[in-house]
């Protein structure tokens, strides 16, 4: 894969995660939404990212195992604070955002790892 094609790949699935912390928040604040790929990892447009690389392309990054790992904990995380949300907690089903902001923030440098290795290994 050329560097360009590796950062348009990435760039791709930084927009799915970015989609998916923006839909959380938003329900999180009342807003309805299909809760299938918030709360489910391999319904979420990232999960599928993450499952069709670590099983082809990127399969040989070890980090990917990692990344698949801390996407599925932060889904744990949605879940508890949409359960907490509807049932009636929704003080602390925002206060809680913070700890999923952080493991997104987390994601986020993983996928950065994995394509700065992939754009070395590629030059």
């Amino acid at each position: 894969m050329s560097p360009d094609a590796i950062k348009q790949d990435f760039e791709s699935a930084l927009v799915k995660h970015f989609s998916f912390k923006a839909k959380l928040r938003s329900f999180l604040y009342g807003n309805s939404s299909s809760e299938g790929p918030l709360r489910d990892p391999d319904q979420c447009g990232l999960g599928k990212w993450i499952t069709n690389r670590r099983e082809g392309p990127y399969a040989h990054i070890p980090e990917m195992k990692e990344l698949d790992r801390q996407h599925r904990l932060i889904h744990q995380q949605a879940n508890m604070l949409m359960d907490k949300h509807v049932a009636g907690q929704r003080d602390e089903a925002l206060a809680g955002f913070k700890s999923v902001q952080e493991r997104a923030d987390h994601i986020t440098q993983l996928m950065q790892t994995i394509e700065s290795k992939l754009r070395i290994a590629g030059a």
